[in-house]
């Protein structure tokens, strides 16, 4: 069978490479320390679990509006009014079957072939799959560990031409954990503002900000970058409801129309008892999520000390998400690989530890590490990774 154009194009996801081989792994009986994961260990909290059960029961398994109910999308309001400061109405948010789904479709509904999209480097592995799969181009922006993966203006401007169409921008990022500034968004989106670009804002780990670090939205610093954005965030990651698939946008009325009529054609709507969920999460006491934050700082502290004292790895502290983002080229160097993919490989197979090579994210020097695990397993895996360093070093 041949296969269409727009899906031969696409990149494997390395993250989904890899979990595959660490379930093989421990399939055959292997004790593989997984610190490839995306999502959250905790589970979700028990008043959101209910609270979709005691929907159910009432019978709220029926279609809802495409683009989310309206009481969600009132609560989503009112999150934007309480934690930004910003207005938006009803008719500027939708709601979609996780943040995936909700950039997937915004790239759909925004996008012709050709248009580009810039995207700093390192990346979310799926940026790049979606504006393709959407016929435009994305448009690679190099940043450098000694300005925090973080781009400039001059690097942003350097990029644009005449089919720009859009800037992403991830804060707190994944897979970094760095994030922007007010002083570094206003410049940012000075440029955007110029050259009429629309700014992509992907807040997914808003809430995961760690030390005297303090999350800013580039739509909240004017009137006029609020009207050039559109604000992307779901439960996901704030609430550990990666499952529930639930994420919204907001931003421009006529955008978010066009969205909402194309996801009447795709996934017609999220699922009902996941909006239900969402809006218990909302709602009610906010509690819980600073306790797994608290949880994921005292890991991402102990994770940090112990990972940089490794030779031949450095990593810049993330303010955060919960990821690790170290530079390991020297040590796989020093390992006999020339190839960062190729050492983590290895470090799969000999010390039996899962980790994500940075190449599917833009910057092959380093890896993704996860600190959505439990203290004992981060410790022991970065033991295993010493002692693979250690054991593996050529002089």
């Amino acid at each position: 069978m041949e296969l269409s154009q727009r899906v031969k194009t696409l990149t494997p996801s390395s993250t989904l490479a890899i979990t595959s081989k660490a379930n093989e792994l421990k399939e055959d009986g292997h004790n593989v320390i997984a610190l490839a994961a995306g999502e959250p260990d905790f589970n979700t909290p028990d008043h959101i679990i209910e609270a979709a059960y005691e929907a159910a029961k009432e019978g709220h398994t029926k279609y809802t509006p495409s683009g989310g109910l309206p009481r969600l999308k009132k609560d989503i309001t009112e999150k934007f009014s309480h934690d930004l400061g910003l207005e938006v109405n009803s008719n500027q948010v939708f709601v979609g079957t996780g943040a995936k789904h909700v950039l997937y479709t915004l790239f759909q509904a925004l996008l012709d072939p050709g248009d580009e999209v810039i995207i700093p480097a390192p990346y979310w592995v799926s940026y790049t799959e979606q504006v393709k799969l959407a016929g435009g181009k994305p448009v690679i922006v190099e940043t450098s560990e000694q300005n925090d993966f973080k781009m400039t203006p001059e690097e942003l401007e350097s990029a644009i031409n005449d089919r720009t169409k859009a800037l992403i921008v991830n804060s707190p990022s994944n897979p970094t954990g760095m994030l922007y500034n007010a002083d570094e968004l206003t410049a940012l989106g000075t440029v955007c503002l110029k050259h009429d670009l629309l700014i992509v804002s992907d807040e997914i780990y808003d809430r995961l900000i760690y030390g005297d670090a303090e999350h800013v939205s580039i739509a909240q610093l004017s009137s006029e970058l609020q009207q050039q954005t559109i604000l992307v965030n779901g439960v996901s990651k704030t609430y550990s409801m990666t499952g529930w698939r639930i994420g919204y946008a907001a931003g421009d009325a006529d955008l978010i129309k066009a969205m909402t009529s194309l996801a009447s054609h795709s996934t017609s709507n999220p699922a009902t008892v996941s909006q239900f969920a969402a809006m218990a999460a909302l709602e009610e006491s906010q509690e819980i999520v600073n306790e797994m934050r608290q949880a994921f700082e005292k890991r991402l502290n102990a994770a940090y000390k112990r990972l940089v004292k490794i030779p031949g790895i450095t990593c810049v502290k993330p303010k955060g998400a919960f990821y690790l983002f170290p530079n390991v080229k020297e040590a796989a160097s020093k390992c006999g690989y020339d190839e960062v993919s190729d050492w983590a490989e290895a470090l799969l197979e000999e010390e039996k530890v899962a980790v994500i090579p940075g190449k599917g994210f833009g910057a092959p020097d380093n890896i993704r590490l996860s600190y959505a695990t439990s203290l004992e397993n981060i410790e022991e895996a970065l033991d295993r990774i010493e002692s693979f360093v250690e054991s593996s070093s050529k002089s």
